[in-house]
């Protein structure tokens, strides 16, 4: 860790527990983050009110560790993409677990990543926009050890960014992103045109080519077969561009994908890269994984294909609490719309905890959201009152973290350990 991340981190555990935090105990107000992680409340006995989103401390200390495994095991660096949490603690402790950098999309986020002292940041976004450049551009002058690698998908993005980084004194790197095919999301359609964007790079002194990237996951009617196939054309149009000599003066290429979804067949793919004039850069940056999910990603995990090589443990449950028991059929929860991940599956009812004693959730489901319930289904064998806890399971953790500012993070047993701050 820089003194840079370390003072900037520090201001976080020096910030004030107040009324802009959900969940935190009420009589906590006034304290300091640090002074209220080094009383270690209980999550269900310290007076933190419901609903309150908490992080297994146990469990995500197990996806960074895997993950970090995972990357070395098959000769890959990790840029793990940032915007999922957007949690500048956690950048850092993945940092320390390993990772080359944090992958970003939007100068906001990369503000903050800057603002705690990251120092390599891969920007999986063509960049256009004038003043967030021209920011850039300081911030490369200003400090020479902050490295930004950045798209580019087009000969149009490549002139407006010439445009706005005239007189900056570092060229900012830029790499060609494949696009995952017809109709995929961003990205150059097809090869001849990858070159005519990389000769418009070289037509520039404030443009730098490292490199070639892409996003799988946008891959129509993905499977492992369609998906296989891209990754080997980025791989192509990477060893093409070389054979051209369009790296020239280079350390190193930069060769990137890799989502939440298909890094086991990034790993494979890029195990295959041909020697190159130059060492290559394997650069994957799925970042999902850190608290991984209950849902979506749980089912898309490559680790269900390959499970010799472990498997990543969903880290967050939303505590919510009973406050309505209408019929036999149904009971409604104090978390909605705005507590719960909800974009690709509703939550799932997990545990029920009641005088002290944690049970399953058996015969309960969620239904639905309102703004700020969750409209439970209760079948004869379930046994729910007002009052008890209701643990829920998400899915997606990209729009979980989004709606909490500060998270608890707990034990097995309940105990907050730490609270983790996120800048969205």
């Amino acid at each position: 860790m820089t003194a840079d991340s370390a003072q900037s981190l520090a201001r976080l555990a020096a910030d004030r527990v107040d009324h802009r935090f959900k969940g935190l105990p009420p009589d906590a107000d006034g304290l300091t983050v640090a002074e209220l992680a080094g009383q270690r409340r209980n999550l269900f006995t310290g007076g933190f009110a419901t609903p309150v989103l908490a992080l297994s401390a146990e469990r995500l200390e197990h996806n960074l560790k895997l993950m970090e495994t995972y990357a070395a095991r098959h000769g890959l660096a990790f840029a793990p993409h940032g915007k999922t949490s957007m949690a500048p603690q956690l950048f850092q402790r993945q940092i320390e677990h390993g990772a080359w950098g944090i992958t970003l999309a939007v100068p906001h986020q990369l503000r903050v990543a800057r603002a705690f002292g990251t120092r390599r940041v891969f920007l999986a976004n063509e960049l256009v926009d004038a003043a967030a450049l021209r920011w850039i551009a300081a911030e490369l002058d200003a400090d020479p050890d902050f490295e930004l690698v950045c798209y580019v998908d087009s000969v149009r993005g490549v002139e407006l960014m010439d445009a706005a980084l005239r007189g900056a004194t570092r060229p900012v790197d830029v790499v060609v992103e494949l696009a995952a095919g017809a109709g995929a999301r961003t990205g150059v359609r097809t090869e001849a045109e990858c070159a005519a964007v990389a000769d418009a790079v070289a037509g520039t002194r404030t443009l730098r080519l490292v490199g070639v990237a892409g996003y799988e996951g946008e891959v129509p009617k993905a499977d492992i077969e369609r998906v296989t196939a891209w990754l080997r054309r980025l791989v192509a149009l990477a060893a093409d561009f070389d054979k051209a000599g369009r790296f020239t003066g280079l350390d190193e290429i930069v060769v990137s994908a890799g989502g939440s979804a298909w890094f086991d067949a990034v790993a494979e793919v890029f195990a295959e890269i041909p020697e190159l004039s130059l060492p290559v850069l394997k650069l994957l940056r799925s970042g999902a994984y850190v608290s991984h999910d209950d849902g979506h990603y749980r089912q898309l995990t490559p680790f269900n294909r390959v499970p010799e090589e472990g498997a990543l443990e969903p880290a967050f449950r939303l505590w919510t609490q009973v406050v309505s028991r209408p019929s036999a059929e149904q009971a409604f929860v104090n978390a909605g719309k705005r507590d719960a991940a909800y974009d690709l599956d509703l939550p799932f009812a997990q545990v029920i905890r009641r005088d002290g004693a944690e049970r399953p959730a058996t015969g309960v489901s969620v239904t639905a959201l309102s703004d700020q319930h969750a409209w439970l289904a209760t079948t004869p064998e379930a046994d729910l009152e007002v009052g008890d806890w209701v643990g829920l399971g998400l899915s997606h953790p990209c729009t979980s973290f989004d709606k909490w500012q500060l998270i608890p993070v707990t034990e097995a047993d309940g105990t907050v350990v730490d609270y983790v701050r996120t800048f969205f």
